[in-house]
């Protein structure tokens, strides 16, 4: 059975509605002290924390469709305020204590917004929960325990522990459970609520905001539009998965896949009999991995990577997935919640995280042209974005911070492959995920080097 409703940007703009007016374009050309590229989470925080430190300054933010029309308001809802990269890469360019501090600064996020959500009146359905990462075979279990022993080495151990079968049935009915790892110091959202109260509330603190303005280059000082040209100092590119649509931009972050569906609101039978009264935010441990909200009208969502990346870095026409995708999606929800089978699903939608060669996040400024960037964040952008945005606004404004210390601060990573090269690497590295669940599920084999393979051919780990 085809989902009512097939892209239309998100679920969660059909929850709330999709924006009747866009906020004015552009208006010929223009001048700011501050030029922000790109109207989602990274931009948003930036303008917001600028203007918070300096009210008199002239903050511009450009977005080619409204705000919140990319991955702010796509993704899973998860705020996680985790470290979700590779430790030890950013360790190598400074030190173990610098990434305890990263981790550190981390975590803070996730209250950070929540404290600005209740200051600015922001609705965002806003739940404090735990992540609950669950593994329903030997292999997966064998994940679970290594990365509860990885976390713990890397400053979490105050936040993960693992459950046995019989507690993840006290919280939530999942088949064939062997074990879960649990995370505290999380938040359910629902994201558009998010992206758009946010956007509101920097415009009350004299932001302006262009959308249905297209950015079509930029360079040092000047930012060149369809609506005219901007001239600013100090111009940050906060466009994460769209980065690929810009010119010369194609090889430095590859746009990934990732899609979702939502059911219909379920009964209060069918939630009898699954649980999940905590709202967790739930995955589990497989290669290809998934992530679940539960909705605050009472329905599930479940996400994973669809058809990974488009050749070209091309992008998905608003933010419609293919067939197979929704296909495999539905099978995951009907495998962690059988209950819900019987019911359809209501929506389909996809959007593109952006992935750096390394798999690593970063945040710069270069202070000679006063071009800077932020994005990478490889699927954990909700809380990461918040930190990216207080960094941003302290390179800007020239501080000396503990933050602009952070080992994530003007990294580099090199560029992807040229075509046809990269394609071929990431179909590769998902079919090979495939092939490794497959296995482990069937043979209840330790992890499979299948997947270990997969990941070294694109640099994952």
């Amino acid at each position: 059975m085809q989902p009512k409703t097939i892209g239309d940007v998100s679920f969660w703009y059909a929850d709330i509605g999709l924006p009747q007016t866009r906020r004015p374009a552009l208006q010929g050309d223009t001048t700011a002290d501050v030029a922000i590229i790109g109207a989602g989470f990274t931009g948003l925080w930036t303008a917001w924390y600028l203007k918070q430190a300096k009210p008199d300054l002239n903050v511009l933010v450009l977005e080619k469709e409204f705000a919140g029309f990319g991955a702010s308001g796509r993704n899973g809802g998860w705020c996680m305020g985790t470290f979700a990269w590779k430790h030890e890469a950013y360790e190598k360019d400074s030190s173990r204590a610098a990434v305890l501090e990263m981790v550190r600064h981390l975590e803070g996020a996730v209250p950070e917004i929540a404290s600005i959500c209740a200051e600015q009146g922001i609705d965002a359905d806003i739940i404090p929960t735990e992540e609950m990462m669950v593994a329903t075979n030997p292999a997966q279990l064998t994940r679970m325990r290594g990365e509860i022993a990885h976390r713990q080495h890397w400053g979490d151990g105050h936040r993960v522990r693992e459950l046995s079968p019989q507690e993840v049935a006290q919280r939530v009915n999942i088949p064939n459970v062997l074990g879960a790892m649990v995370v505290s110091g999380m938040a359910r959202i629902q994201p558009a609520k998010l992206v758009r109260g946010l956007a509101d509330a920097c415009e009350r603190a004299g932001v302006r905001i262009a959308e249905g303005t297209e950015v079509l280059d930029y360079a040092r000082g000047l930012v060149t539009t369809d609506h005219g040209k901007v001239r600013a100092p100090i111009i940050l590119r906060c466009t994460e998965g769209f980065t690929a649509t810009l010119p010369g931009r194609k090889r430095e972050w590859v746009p990934l896949n990732s899609a979702q569906i939502a059911t219909v609101p379920l009964p209060p039978e069918v939630w009898a009999k699954i649980g999940w009264d905590g709202h967790e935010l739930i995955g589990d441990m497989m290669n290809a991995y998934c992530y679940c909200q539960r909705t605050r009208e009472g329905r599930i969502t479940v996400g994973a990577r669809g058809v990974p990346y488009k050749f070209g870095s091309k992008m998905d026409k608003n933010g419609a997935p293919d067939p197979e995708t929704t296909r495999r999606l539905t099978e995951v929800l009907h495998r962690h919640f059988p209950e819900a089978a019987a019911y359809p699903i209501d929506h389909a939608w996809c959007g593109v995280i952006g992935v750096p060669r390394d798999w690593c996040a970063t945040v710069g400024l270069d202070r000679e042209t006063g071009l800077g960037w932020a994005g990478g964040y490889v699927g954990t952008g909700v809380s990461t974005a918040n930190l990216a945005g207080r960094t941003l606004a302290d390179l800007a404004l020239g501080r000396d911070s503990e933050i602009t210390r952070l080992p994530w601060v003007n990294r580099r990573p090199r560029q992807w492959e040229p075509e046809p090269f990269r394609w071929l690497g990431i179909h590769m590295m998902y079919k090979l995920f495939a092939i490794a669940d497959r296995r482990e599920e069937r043979l209840g084999i330790p992890p499979s080097l299948f997947a270990r393979f997969g990941n070294w051919i694109t640099g994952r780990h």
